[in-house]
């Protein structure tokens, strides 16, 4: 019989899932039958997305915590397991990002995007790792094309990914004997985020980068979704310490184009 992607019974934690791919993953996951639980800074943002992922089947639960504070990110993994049993699947999404060049880029600001990016990742995956089902459980960690292409005015994000995707390649070796799986996935441009928005501020820039894609089109949050819920199913039972793109081949040279071109604009908009 074919293997079914199927998540009744198991839990799943998502560190920033309360908005965006984050969210849109955390539905994924509702959707499949999951116990969900999510996390983010703002209590407004926690209580919205449980409502949407109650509605959408899950029993789920949220939690207004910062990354940054290790203890904080502990006891939430832990109320998750007391409540819903050991994690299944545990994502760490939390993100921060703006466009800056680096002569402009204050150390506050680029220490900011670290914190929150490199070191939001390495507590969530440090933190949940003895409330994790073991052997079986998968970790996903979100990071973008900045950690592997240099990117004008992204300097920050680009050093802090870069760490995020080392996170995921030291953890699936040194955690493999444990039966964990730790992968990342690499979002391409993904419509109607406030990542995009942020990145590509105007038409124009939306534009570029919408016509550098091979396929031709944005990505969708439910595009990301999908390949989360396939990372962590049985059907990946054997992948580990993957960096996958997730970007309808971006990736293969076009997210250099548009990054200069929305690097040109950033320029015209500073001066």
């Amino acid at each position: 019989m074919p293997i079914q992607i199927d998540f009744r019974d198991k839990t799943v934690f998502v560190a920033g899932g309360t908005s965006g791919i984050n969210l849109g993953i955390a539905l994924g996951f509702a959707r499949a039958g999951a116990k969900v639980s999510v996390l983010s800074r703002s209590q407004d943002k926690v209580d919205a997305a449980v409502e949407q992922l109650r509605e959408a089947g899950s029993e789920a639960i949220g939690f207004a915590a910062d990354v940054r504070n290790y203890d904080a990110m502990q006891e939430a993994l832990r109320n998750t397991h007391d409540q819903h049993g050991p994690i299944d699947v545990l994502i760490s999404g939390a993100a921060g990002n703006f466009p800056a060049f680096a002569n402009d880029l204050s150390p506050n600001g680029f220490r900011s995007v670290v914190e929150i990016d490199l070191i939001g990742s390495f507590h969530v995956l440090k933190a949940g790792f003895e409330f994790l089902t073991k052997p079986g459980a998968c970790l996903i960690n979100i990071s973008a094309p900045q950690a592997k292409d240099p990117m004008q005015a992204q300097i920050h994000v680009c050093a802090a990914k870069a760490g995020v995707d080392m996170l995921t390649r030291v953890l699936a070796m040194e955690w493999g004997e444990h039966g964990i799986r730790v992968n990342s996935i690499i979002p391409g441009p993904i419509g109607d985020t406030e990542g995009m928005r942020r990145l590509a501020p105007t038409p124009e820039a939306m534009q570029a980068v919408a016509g550098t894609v091979p396929l031709g089109r944005v990505g969708s949050a439910e595009d990301v979704a999908n390949a989360a819920l396939l990372l962590a199913s049985p059907l990946a039972s054997y992948i580990s310490g993957a960096v996958i793109p997730v970007d309808g081949g971006w990736s293969l040279g076009g997210d250099q184009v548009a990054m200069g071109s929305m690097a040109a604009i950033f320029k015209k908009m500073n001066k």
